[in-house]
């Protein structure tokens, strides 16, 4: 049975904090949620955090008095069962006021980090807006460089291309200069010719070697072009 005392009965001040329960929940929801929410690292609402705060304090507060009265209370089934909620409602705000409490650290934390930035940058270059220009010219700089290589990888690879496209050549020039020769062999043309063409076999094979020295060479020399 519920007890009127001054204030209130046990039934009302446990409805009073069960309502604060409610609030100081959805507080600590909304803190934790502009926490996460903001690409800056954090956003902290005093006015918010300082409404949490009170409400806890009001709701262990008043699990004071209610510890007080249902020890009080008549019926022992009822006593049991009063003694529950009470410790119910007091866990919860323990909770609560646990997660009120990480918050604060979590952002008295933020807030020294940021200041301790401030004065390192302050002490390394005088102002953080000139740090903040050499930070943005090494990040053109390592992206002209990710630039570059990607353009040398994508000229190698155009280089092997056409050495295999010359090699490829090659073993088919040799298949067709072998069938020539077959069929020049069984018409029976004269050694004289068949020299001209040994000889133009062999032109063609150091035409083939000073194109892949040139190729090799303008690779060398886009590389350092770019580099």
């Amino acid at each position: 049975m519920a007890m009127a005392v001054e204030g209130g009965t046990l039934s009302e001040i446990y409805q009073s904090a069960k309502k604060g329960l409610l609030r100081a929940r959805d507080g600590v929801e909304k803190l934790e949620r502009l926490e996460s929410s903001t690409s800056s690292g954090g956003y902290d609402s005093p006015e918010l955090s300082y409404a949490v705060k009170k409400d806890i304090a009001q709701i262990q507060s008043l699990c004071v008095e209610m510890d007080r009265l249902w020890r009080s209370v008549a019926a022992k089934s009822q006593r049991d069962l009063w003694k529950r909620k009470v410790e119910q409602i007091a866990e919860e705000a323990d909770s609560l006021k646990e997660s009120l409490d990480k918050y604060f650290l979590r952002n008295q934390r933020r807030m020294n980090e940021a200041r301790e930035r401030a004065e390192l940058l302050g002490r390394a270059n005088g102002e953080s807006a000139h740090v903040l220009r050499i930070f943005d010219e090494e990040a053109q700089a390592m992206q002209s460089v990710r630039n570059s290589s990607r353009m040398l990888q994508e000229s190698f690879a155009t280089g092997t291309a056409i050495l295999a496209k010359y090699a490829e050549q090659r073993e088919r020039l040799k298949k067709a200069q072998r069938k020539a020769l077959d069929v020049l062999n069984t018409v029976g043309l004269s050694n004289s010719v068949l020299r001209l063409i040994e000889r133009r076999n062999h032109v063609d094979r150091w035409i083939k070697y000073v194109g892949m020295i040139l190729t090799v060479f303008i690779l060398y020399f886009f590389w350092r072009w770019t580099s």
